[in-house]
């Protein structure tokens, strides 16, 4: 295989080409036909199939090269693109925004072994199930 470093800096069809042509090389069967890149995208051969006559890389790359919801970017689409602050700064803004700490702790970091049952039956309720549980063991505790 050539340097990691020549090959970083292909666009992906070509270098997507090249590691199949090399993949094919090392991994291929006497005998077994030879596709090019293009032709292996083309073709309805399983991701095992190529696997076995590519290697893994080649058949990762090719179902990367199906997948019509990943074009790869022309330089177009790279010049018209643009920062998410630049777009929506209210949004990068919650995204990036952290409860932060207490100013007076109200709950207590602890470490319990329960029961997979019990655990499973407040997960089941989805988020919120460890408030579920000290809700539970409140009422337990100190009554309605």
């Amino acid at each position: 295989m050539r340097d990691n470093a020549d090959l970083d800096n292909l666009p992906f069809a070509e270098y997507a080409a090249i590691v199949a042509e090399e993949g094919a090389k090392r991994n291929g069967k006497p005998g077994a036909p030879r596709l090019s890149f293009g032709e292996l995208v083309a073709s309805n051969l399983t991701f095992d199939e190529i696997k076995a006559d590519y290697g893994e890389e080649t058949a990762i790359n090719v179902g990367i090269a199906q997948d019509p919801d990943a074009p790869e970017w022309t330089e177009e689409d790279w010049a018209r693109a643009r920062p998410a602050i630049e777009m929506d700064p209210e949004l990068v803004e919650w995204a990036h925004r952290r409860r932060g700490r207490q100013k007076a702790p109200r709950k207590e970091l602890i470490s319990i072994r329960l029961d997979p049952d019990i655990t499973e039956y407040f997960r089941a309720g989805g988020p919120g199930w460890q408030t579920r549980l000290n809700d539970t063991l409140r009422r337990a505790i100190f009554g309605p």
